[in-house]
């Protein structure tokens, strides 16, 4: 059935291509079908790549150094104290329904990131007491603490995206599937599992600058890798996301294609369910967590399957990044310490299954784990679902253990607070440790990068002796971008700009 649905892929791609490249439209193919493109419950990392285009931020970050670049706004000041920041906006800026962006807009979409049932932006806000309106084009965001870095990166992600408020406060809970935003380009279709349309939107406030830009994006979901390549080759699509180092090699000599790439800031790891529900049973006990991530060999992993692209984890952050925890480096395998552990937790044979959505590499990183866990006397079954699906039961309790791949963020609270403190939005293992919470609180509030560093190398180390989860890698973002493709710029967020690409006919 997969390779049928692959083959009526590749055959609808090569009927519209031709037409496609004659009116200007910019075909992206995407590793799996996004979830809502509501930027206040969106989860899934391809989920960003439509609603970049859709949504223009108020602040966006450059590539090279992550700074802060205005986008809806025009700057900031922060207050003295820092528990006030106070944000100017860009004026004569029109969402794509017409209603104007001003001060009491973003004011909403500040109230609706915080209060909307199943936000996933409201702990990346929880630092905001309230916003007040200070006139039209200026809004000033009053803190319940000095995190003013925080905000600002903050802003510069999905909680900075501003919707149309008059559309939101009219769809309910459908806007996420009729989005409406203040970005280059404006939501057409969605047919599920086929295609998302977004078209340039003429009202928008920088159009002097994307004159060049394609006319229309056509956003694919196409799961299967090889279908990918050869689609990204023939032309049928100008970029393909997220390929892996094992793909290199089929572009390698091929002058119509380009590989481009950056360094990661996320991490792909095992989350484990420590707390929430039944299931919960299985990993309760520490020493059961500290087994598994014994018994698996991150080096063996990213060198048989990376060919060494990637770097061996163990931390929300990589060994390159200042914030990493030196004094608890990549761990060695030790099969014998592992199965002393579980000698010791009371467990004779331990068996469980990890949900694995149908991505290559998570599929062929589980099965080598597989084989691993075995040597140690683990069984472990592997079943593959849907990331959306996987995410849902993850959420629901429904799972003894994930595996997971997060993006990346700018910030270093952003890799880790949602995930691991006790009321975090993606905290699905409800793993909970008050004293690793008060950590991450004072890190926020960190006025210095040295404080800031050292206390998130505290929480590290405390995470490293809790294993909450077992983090395998931090990979770089590669991307496929067809030679007829001009302006192409990758982000370590591994989130695909598409303001100022311009397609050759």
């Amino acid at each position: 059935m997969r390779k049928l649905s692959s083959l009526l892929l590749a055959t609808l791609l090569a009927c519209v291509a031709g037409h496609a490249a004659a009116q200007g439209v910019l075909r992206i193919g995407l590793v799996e079908d996004p979830d809502t493109l509501d930027p206040t419950l969106n989860r899934l990392a391809t989920g960003r790549q439509p609603m970049t285009a859709l949504c223009d931020k108020l602040f966006d970050v450059k590539a090279d150094d992550l700074s802060l670049v205005p986008q809806l706004a025009t700057g900031y000041e922060v207050a003295k104290d820092g528990k006030s920041v106070t944000i100017r906006l860009r004026p004569g800026v029109k969402f794509q329904d017409g209603e104007t962006f001003d001060a009491n807009a973003l004011a909403y979409n500040v109230k609706r990131h915080m209060t909307l049932p199943g936000s996933l932006r409201r702990t990346e806000l929880s630092m905001v007491d309230h916003v007040d309106v200070v006139d039209p084009s200026s809004v000033r965001f009053v803190l319940n603490a000095p995190q003013a870095n925080l905000l600002l990166y903050s802003l510069a992600e999905r909680a900075g995206m501003m919707v149309a408020p008059d559309a939101a406060q009219k769809l309910g809970d459908r806007f996420g599937s009729q989005p409406v935003c203040a970005g280059e380009y404006r939501f057409v279709e969605r047919v599920p599992q086929g295609r998302i349309v977004v078209e340039k939107f003429a009202g928008y406030w920088d159009a002097a600058h994307t004159a060049g830009d394609p006319d229309r994006i056509e956003y694919l979901p196409i799961g299967d890798s090889t279908v990918r390549l050869s689609s990204l080759r023939s032309g049928q699509i100008q970029i393909a996301e997220r390929l892996t180092p094992t793909d290199l090699p089929q572009l390698a000599n091929d002058p119509r294609v380009k590989v481009v790439s950056a360094p990661d800031l996320g991490y792909h790891y095992i989350r484990y369910n420590s707390g929430n529900g039944p299931r919960a049973a299985i990993f309760h006990d520490v020493r059961v967590r500290h087994a598994v991530d014994l018994a698996i060999d991150r080096r063996v992993l990213v060198k048989a399957l990376f060919n060494d692209q990637y770097q061996p984890g163990n931390q929300f952050v990589g060994p390159t990044s200042r914030y990493y925890d030196p004094a608890h480096p990549v761990p060695a395998r030790d099969v014998a310490a592992s199965r002393q552990l579980l000698q010791q937790a009371g467990v004779a044979h331990l068996t469980f299954t990890l949900l694995v959505p149908p991505e290559r590499e998570r599929q062929e990183a589980a099965q080598m784990v597989q084989a691993m866990l075995a040597e140690a006397g683990i069984t472990m079954k592997i079943e593959t679902q849907d990331d959306a699906v996987m995410l849902q039961n993850a959420r629901r309790g429904n799972f003894d253990a994930i595996f997971n791949f997060w993006s990346g963020r700018p910030h270093p609270d952003g890799n880790v607070y949602a995930q691991y403190s006790c009321n975090g939005p993606t905290n699905d293992s409800k793993f909970c440790d008050p004293a690793i919470d008060k950590l991450m609180v004072a890190a926020r509030e960190a006025t210095t990068d040295d404080e800031r560093q050292r206390l998130y190398r505290e929480v590290n180390g405390m995470l490293a002796q809790a294993y909450p989860s077992s983090v395998l890698w931090h990979r770089r973002t590669f991307t496929g971008v067809s030679a007829k493709l001009t302006g192409f710029v990758p982000h370590p967020d591994s989130t695909i700009r598409v303001k100022g690409l311009h397609l050759q006919p």
